[in-house]
């Protein structure tokens, strides 16, 4: 199967969990990889095999990487997306879980997903001139 042909497969397997692009999709599997580095910083005492982390640790690493990737631009890009809600996150990742790119957890559900933050406040432009000014000073 091509390139093109995988795509269109993925698509059609992830459009069931909502109005998201397949941008999205890829922004939350990048952002989950960069989670797992910053929640297990060694990998000698987890292991390549233990890297999971919870709804709310994904959600609050995605606002990381959100931030780091598109700075005062990281909401409008995810609600370009579509993408207004914590609750978002966590249809993509179950869409994931069911296309078979993801391993979900026993206790893994998407109520781990509600609620973890306002993008409001999680976005707020003041809040991240203030975080790139920091990082920028550093």
């Amino acid at each position: 199967m091509n390139d093109q042909a995988q795509q269109d497969e993925l698509r059609s397997l992830l459009r069931a969990a909502g109005p998201y692009p397949l941008e999205a999709y890829q922004f939350v599997q990048e952002g989950l990889s960069f989670t797992a580095q910053q929640v297990h910083l060694d990998p000698d005492r987890y292991g390549e095999l233990d890297r999971h982390v919870t709804g709310q640790q994904l959600c609050m690493g995605l606002r990381e990487y959100a931030i780091q990737r598109y700075g005062l631009l990281a909401r409008t890009v995810l609600e370009c997306w579509r993408v207004q809600r914590t609750e978002d996150f966590g249809r993509m990742v179950f869409a994931m879980i069911d296309a078979g790119l993801l391993k979900q957890q026993a206790d893994d559900s998407l109520e781990d997903f509600s609620s973890v933050y306002d993008f409001r406040e999680a976005f707020n432009p003041r809040d991240i001139e203030e975080a790139i000014g920091t990082a920028l000073s550093s």
